[in-house]
């Protein structure tokens, strides 16, 4: 669904991503974990089209981002870290709007498509209310709707818990697993172990715009048995700064 092949991007001198290789399976949730700083916004705005990379492939359901962008951009839904909205649109005409960039008409679906999302991400009741009376948590599930409105084949998310009560979070992680349940690819990028280890197949860990390791969760609890393996360090600023028995009891 998603796939990097030696991915560079470099802003000036400073190499921001350092030929990161990566794929997501279709029906996997797959978590891309690192410190602030690592280069995880950097590679999924590249993902999303919105940065050019210096180097490298990226394909999003088979089609070349590249070479075929609207077909990869229709493929992909984006949920980014710090979205943009019209909070002088209802949630309604957002999703419309929305909708509309895609081409999606009523006779495909549209009002029904919306009324199902609302009601999933428990925001139906506020359908009609100006999004700028939202709090930041319903601002980020109605994100979630739009991302995920046009039936996309791939979604990347950047940190999708950030201000999402526990009620919210809840929701989220639910239907990630019913969307990847239905064959759809997730990469959702996180700085928080726990949430990466509750809710994904796979995790890739990248530190200073390279990946250090990838795998399940038990691949990744092997490696960590070893105080000099390079993924200690990175574990332990994923941690808060914990012991390394803590960490791998975590694992």
């Amino acid at each position: 669904m998603i796939e990097l092949s030696e991915v560079v991007k470099r802003f000036g001198g400073f190499t921001a991503v350092d030929h990161v290789t990566l794929s997501v399976a279709p029906g996997e949730i797959h978590g891309f974990l690192g410190p602030n700083g690592a280069g995880k916004t950097t590679t999924i705005r590249m993902i999303a089209g919105l940065l050019k990379p210096n180097a490298g492939r990226i394909l999003i359901n088979s089609h070349d981002l590249m070479l075929d962008p609207t077909a990869a951009k229709r493929s992909l839904g984006f949920i980014p870290d710090r979205p943009f909205l019209y909070e002088k649109l209802t949630a309604e005409e957002f999703l419309r709007f929305h909708g509309g960039l895609y081409g999606l008409e009523n006779r495909d679906g549209l009002s029904d498509r919306i009324s199902e999302l609302l009601e999933l991400f428990d925001i139906a009741s506020w359908r009609s209310e100006l999004i700028e009376s939202f709090s930041h948590g319903m601002q980020q599930r109605l994100v979630m709707c739009a991302a995920f409105l046009h039936r996309p084949a791939a979604v990347v998310v950047d940190e999708p818990m950030v201000g999402l009560d526990p009620r919210g979070a809840r929701l989220v992680k639910d239907f990630f697993r019913r969307m990847s349940r239905k064959g759809m690819g997730i990469l959702m990028s996180t700085h928080t172990l726990e949430v990466a280890q509750e809710v994904c197949d796979r995790i890739s860990i990248i530190h200073r715009g390279r990946i250090l390791a990838s795998g399940t969760v038990a691949d990744l609890r092997a490696l960590a048995q070893s105080e000099d393996h390079a993924l200690t360090p990175i574990f332990l600023k994923l941690t808060g700064g914990e012991g390394l028995q803590e960490i791998h009891e975590t694992l």
